[in-house]
């Protein structure tokens, strides 16, 4: 059985003030186009559909006609789950409307994790898919009053579903978490608590056949080679420059697993260019998003505004001799502005007298995102 495996869409979000509703369309023509060449046989998608709760209704609208488009244009099964991101209700609600033969959506923990049982020419394979859940709903679900880490939600969630999955059927996890050892990029939401960013060991999944895993931005496997995360689709940071993104495919054996990539194609690829202003100006005409580091000594009158004239996206200036207080400006406003991150990390190092550690930054930067979140939807 031959399974494409996606996650972190996060449809809706911007790239620093930019639209990436079209980037995201021709990313989901090029999700259908590889199920039809590769013939795969089931879609996973691990988390993280929208960007947000509360999507823009154009996001919403852009999915549905995704959904529509597989179901009319390929015989392909389904299992997708929610992320931190997603809004598990919005997620569940679509399995209202699903086919229980062949698909699977969860976006709310359960008790019971029902797998969807596929067949091929070696057997059963069981998809158990499960949602990205807080510890809180967690103990509810379960009742156990003793889940107090992401580790322990993922645990419960095993232990239910490892007791569905069928005597001698092989086992597909789709889970939404992040694993030890993983590298992460500046783009994704830490799952942060008081006490720092927790982690699942990957040995919580034995007994899986494949674990098809999404909150983890860049293509690599963890702990295991059938243990994978299948990276977002697009770079959402400029720390994410050249890294090519891709979806993974999984020809599921009768024992063990075949597994390659398929690179993705965006229509504006991510750059930061380093360089004397006048050489940047210069420079190839290019739609990408651009970040430019001068190294002119001098600062210059409103460099970004002649800078958009060669590269229109560029969204992001900085000057080498400044390294550490770059320069970012909002599209369209013409004003250099220290960003929020760096702005409350001045003044926890004013009142503490020390900088902020990587944890305190990570849990600034997701208060920033909800607060962010909460304008654009107003």
């Amino acid at each position: 059985m031959k399974i494409l495996h996606t996650a972190d869409l996060h449809l809706g979000r911007q790239f620093m003030g930019l639209s990436l509703e079209e980037d995201h369309e021709v990313i989901l023509d090029q999700i259908l186009e590889t199920l039809v060449v590769e013939s795969a046989d089931v879609l996973v998608i691990a988390g993280d559909v929208f960007d947000r709760a509360s999507p823009p209704n154009s996001s919403i609208r852009q999915f549905n006609r995704f959904l529509k488009r597989l179901s009319e244009e390929t015989d392909t099964a389904v299992v997708m789950i929610s992320g931190n991101h997603d809004s598990g209700d919005r997620i569940e609600a679509m399995s209202v409307f699903s086919t229980a033969s062949r698909v699977l959506v969860r976006g709310i923990a359960d008790a019971v994790e029902t797998p969807l049982v596929l067949r091929d020419e070696h057997g059963e394979i069981a998809f158990s898919a499960l949602p990205f859940s807080y510890e809180y709903a967690a103990r509810e679900v379960f009742r156990d009053e003793s889940i107090s880490t992401p580790a322990d939600v993922i645990a419960a969630q095993i232990a239910a579903a490892k007791g569905q999955v069928p005597e001698g059927a092989r086992w597909v996890v789709v889970a939404h978490a992040f694993v030890a050892g993983g590298a992460v990029g500046e783009a994704e939401r830490a799952l942060t608590r008081v006490g720092g960013i927790e982690t699942v060991p990957a040995d919580v999944f034995e007994g899986a056949d494949y674990v098809a895993l999404g909150h983890l931005h860049k293509p690599q496997e963890v702990g295991a080679r059938h243990v994978r995360y299948s990276g977002a689709p697009l770079a959402f940071g400029f720390d994410e420059a050249g890294s090519e993104k891709s979806m993974t495919v999984v020809d599921l054996k009768a024992d063990g697993v075949d597994i390659h990539t398929v690179p993705f194609r965006p229509i504006r690829q991510v750059h930061s260019l380093t360089g004397a202003f006048a050489e940047l100006l210069a420079g190839t005409p290019s739609e990408d998003f651009i970040q430019a580091i001068l190294t002119d000594e001098v600062p210059l009158i409103d460099p970004m505004k002649r800078l958009r004239a060669i590269y229109p996206n560029a969204c992001h200036l900085a000057y080498a001799r400044q390294a550490r207080a770059p320069e970012t400006k909002a599209f369209g406003t013409g004003r250099a502005a220290v960003t929020p991150i760096e702005m409350v990390g001045e003044f926890i190092k004013v009142v503490r007298g020390r900088e902020t550690d990587a944890n305190e930054t990570a849990i600034v930067a997701d208060k920033l995102h909800d607060a962010a979140s909460g304008e654009e939807q107003t």
